[in-house]
Formats: C-alpha cells, sequence, structure tokens
C-alpha cells in the first residue's frame, strides 16, 4: 500500500527520480526536505552524474580492463597481490578515522559496522564458512555477530598470498607498497577519514560508485582465466564477496547522498570537487599497478 501512495506522489510531483526514503520524507514534511530542494536536487544529480562519475576510474581503467584478460604472469599476480593488501590495511585507518569524525550517532554506527566487519565480526546472521574463512552473508549487522580471526578481509587476501607462495611478512605492510599505492592510501586516509564531515562524505560517495562500478568483476574474471590457464586454485572468496556486496550500496549511497543534500546546506561546488580528488587517488593506484604490470613484463 505504501508503495503505491509513494509512487502516485512521486507521478504527481514529477519526483520519480528520487529514492524511497526520500520520497518518504518529503511527503510527511520532514525537517529540510520541500519540493523546491528536490527540484535543485535535481539539477545538482545531473551535475554529479557528468562531471564526477565519469571519472576516467570509473568508467576506462586500463589495469583493469588488461586484468580481465587472464594473462597475468605468476610475477604480476603476485605484485597485484601485495599492492591490494597494502591497501587493505591502510583501508582499516581510514574507515576508523570515518568513524572518529562521524558527526552523528548513526553515522558513527555505520563506520563502525564497516570496520568491524573488515577486521573479522560477521554480519547476523552469519552463513557457515565456506572453507576460505569467509562467511556468506553481504548484509545484516554486526549487533550480535561473532567474530572470528579467519573472517578478517586482511586474511581473505592472505589465503590467496600463501597459495602463490609468499609469506605473512611480504604483505599488507606500508614498506611493501608503492609510491603510487601509498599515495592513493594516504588519500583515502586525508578525505575518506578526513575531519571535514561534507568532504568525507564526497570521498565516500565517489569510493562506493567506484566501487560499485564493476572493476571487482574483471578482477574475478582475470583470476578465473589465470587459474585455467595455469592450473592454479587461487581461492576468490575475496572479490567475489566484495562485489555481491558492492551491488548492495550502490543505492545505500544515492539514499545517502539525499540525506545529505537536504539535511545539510550542501557546498555542491566543493562536493564534486572532493569527489574527484578522492578518484584522483584511485586512479593512482591503478595507474602505478599498470605501470608496475609492463615493467615485469619487460623484465622478461
Amino acid at each position: 500500500m505504501q508503495d503505491k501512495l509513494l509512487t502516485s506522489f512521486a507521478q504527481k510531483h514529477h519526483l520519480e527520480y528520487l529514492t524511497a526514503p526520500s520520497l518518504i520524507a518529503l511527503s510527511e514534511g520532514q525537517r529540510g526536505y520541500s519540493l523546491n530542494k528536490a527540484k535543485r536536487f535535481r539539477k545538482f544529480q545531473r551535475r554529479i552524474n557528468t562531471e564526477l562519475l565519469k571519472h576516467r576510474v570509473i568508467i576506462d581503467n586500463p589495469y583493469t580492463a588488461w586484468f580481465e584478460l587472464g594473462d597475468q604472469s605468476l610475477a604480476q599476480i603476485k605484485a597485484f597481490i601485495i599492492q591490494f593488501s597494502v591497501f587493505s590495511n591502510q583501508f582499516l585507518i581510514a574507515q576508523l578515522n570515518k568513524m572518529i569524525h562521524a558527526e552523528t550517532l548513526e553515522s558513527m554506527r555505520a563506520s563502525k559496522e564497516i570496520l568491524a566487519n573488515e577486521i573479522g565480526v560477521r554480519f547476523k546472521p552469519a552463513a557457515q564458512s565456506n572453507g576460505e574463512g569467509i562467511s556468506g552473508l553481504t548484509e545484516g549487522s554486526i549487533e550480535g555477530g561473532v567474530f572470528h580471526f579467519g573472517a578478517g578481509h586482511f586474511e581473505w587476501l592472505y589465503y590467496i598470498a600463501k597459495k602463490l607462495g609468499l609469506s605473512f611478512a611480504e604483505i599488507g605492510q606500508p614498506k611493501h607498497g608503492t609510491g603510487a599505492t601509498l599515495f592513493f592510501c594516504n588519500e583515502l586516509i586525508r578525505l575518506y577519514g578526513g575531519n571535514d564531515y561534507q568532504i568525507s562524505q564526497a570521498a565516500s560517495y565517489a569510493v562506493e560508485n567506484w566501487a560499485a562500478a564493476g572493476f571487482w568483476r574483471q578482477l574475478i574474471k582475470g583470476f578465473k582465466g589465470f587459474n585455467e590457464s595455469t592450473g592454479s586454485n587461487l581461492p576468490l572468496g575475496f572479490f567475489t564477496w566484495h562485489d555481491q556486496l558492492e551491488s548492495q550500496h550502490a543505492a545505500h549511497t544515492q539514499e545517502e547522498l539525499e540525506e545529505l543534500y537536504f539535511t545539510l546546506e550542501l557546498d555542491e561546488g566543493g562536493f564534486i570537487h572532493y569527489g574527484n580528488e578522492m578518484l584522483d587517488g584511485v586512479a593512482a593506484f591503478w595507474d602505478g599497478l599498470d605501470e608496475q604490470r609492463r615493467e615485469l613484463a619487460a623484465a622478461h
């Protein structure tokens, strides 16, 4: 019944572009929500679509396009896992800072949810481990969830590293990161985990849209090709789980953007500017990997 009422309300006011939470807030006349602001948001969304979401790292990533082909050498696969493991560990710092700088209890809890899941608290109810220490659930809450060392995301990467003959001491630490990887990690800490709430939210929106744009599927396809061509059996749970997670995050990310717009006096130009700065950092990471894989190819 509510769905029909919302659809009718959206059609009456030409608001079909808004998510359900925003339509509910508008129909109820919640503070900050107005039809005039909804019309302004539509123009802002158009700016975002053209000035932010068409960033080259979202629509044209040379490294992941190459990786998807599955023609990597063992050295190139190892190099990728090492750099990704450095990013995975440094992301914990950015996420912790994001939690600390949250401006509401709800925002703090949302950031804590991500952080706790990253370090090994499974969403409840948790699925059984699939043999790689990975819970199959990609939504729910950590409230009442159970911590497992093997459910920590970094340990999932370590399962792959071990199969490649890499030791624990050879992955994850900043000293193993290239300049490009460390630049990306520092930008995550500065922007995504920064103390300016609007900048942090802009970076978060940019990161989530990058993550949901399909690069996980490119990596999965590439790893499958590598496994098939080399007879390897690298476990891909880390990548398949994140692909499933990010496809669900896309809708939530849009809801968060709309809530931010209606409840704050958002600096539209600043949001797009800092979102692009974050994506420039993401692009630097992949550019570094692309340069590294070319150097490794030339060395052999």
